[in-house]
């Protein structure tokens, strides 16, 4: 009896193409090249390959996304975002409203923290403008894309391409909810169009009795690789998030003992391999797109500087899966309370 085919769990990434799959990104670029939105200076295989997963590997959908991705960020000004932004409103930002990346969980991604029922828009809008609200959380995507991902890579060995991410709904009930839902939408909008198959894990703690129904309802409709890479913790969380962070990585807030020593502590600190770092110097195609010996080792001298103590021991790779039908991004997740991000994320 023939042995049963196993799936490789890393299907469609880098180093884990099937001959079709390979034949169709080399076709995706031709396309995308006759019509003017592919560089292969700018644009890395991860990228594209990403762009086709989130599409299931239909060259016509994925090149329209890719396509409106492109003009998107044209027409919101990325690049100069990513170069100018000066978030000088941080500090008061993250009294209102804490989001931030800290350290590296035990796969090597970078940690994404996210506490929504601290939210008062309100007030948040008495110390910036939503306008700024979303440049910031554009230009943070970008930093996560251009410097944490190909500086992780470097430190862990292989390629990073996906976050864990902490979302804290204490204190997210209807009524506030309701008072963020166009936020929410508006900024999952964002991640999901533009910046597909971000999420690697994806806890959601303190989660209301409400999402918690919802949720045994919605994973139903879902695809089995997304369902696997998110969890409904509740108030009993630590246990769930120290199996996969390490406790000197998790803010001691959330169960942790890191208490970073900077004034706004861990939430302001942006602890982690990348810190004062940028990957301008790994993020070329022969460096980051592959995970062949060679590229990682020329990596890795490029960023010969950083120092790996904000980094933990790895346990394996990066976990990846098929196109998820929840957003790939961390804000998105709230938005499930009403069932906005169930549907294929575009």
């Amino acid at each position: 009896m023939p042995p049963a085919h196993v799936k490789d769990p890393l299907s469609g990434h880098p180093g884990h193409l099937s001959p079709e799959q390979s034949h169709i990104l080399e076709k995706f670029k031709v396309e995308l090249t006759a019509e003017g939105f592919y560089d292969p200076e700018k644009h890395d295989d991860p990228a594209l390959l990403r762009f086709l997963r989130a599409r299931k590997f239909d060259i016509p959908k994925a090149k329209i996304m890719w396509i409106d991705t492109q003009k998107w960020k044209v027409a919101f000004k990325v690049d100069e975002l990513y170069e100018t932004f000066e978030y000088t409103e941080k500090a008061e930002v993250s009294k209102l409203y804490p989001k931030f990346y800290h350290k590296c969980d035990k796969d090597g991604r970078p940690i994404y923290v996210e506490q929504l029922g601290k939210l008062d828009l309100a007030k948040l809008y008495e110390v910036t403008t939503p306008e700024r609200q979303l440049q910031s959380l554009v230009v943070e995507y970008e930093k996560f894309q251009r410097d944490r991902l190909p500086i992780c890579s470097a430190i862990t060995g292989h390629l990073i391409e996906t976050s864990c991410t902490i979302m804290d709904l204490k204190g997210v009930g209807i009524t506030q909810f309701w008072k963020v839902k166009n936020f929410v939408q508006e900024a999952a909008a964002i991640s999901q169009n533009n910046y597909p198959e971000s999420m690697g894990k994806f806890y959601i703690i303190n989660a209301p009795w409400a999402f918690s129904s919802v949720w045994s309802l919605v994973k139903g409709w879902l695809d089995e690789a997304t369902v696997a890479k998110i969890f409904i913790l509740g108030s009993d969380y630590k246990k769930g998030l120290l199996e996969q962070i390490p406790a000197d990585s998790l803010p001691s807030f959330l169960g942790g003992t890191c208490e970073c020593p900077c004034e706004g502590g861990c939430a302001m600190s942006d602890a982690g391999p990348w810190q004062g770092k940028t990957g301008s110097s790994v993020r070329s195609k022969k460096t980051v797109a592959s995970t062949a010996t060679p590229a990682l080792e020329q990596i890795q001298r490029d960023v010969s500087g950083l120092s790996i103590g904000d980094a933990p021991a790895v346990n394996g790779h990066a976990a990846n899966g098929a196109p998820p039908a929840l957003a790939d991004a961390p804000v998105a997740a709230a938005a499930a309370t009403n069932g906005d991000v169930v549907k294929p994320s575009a």
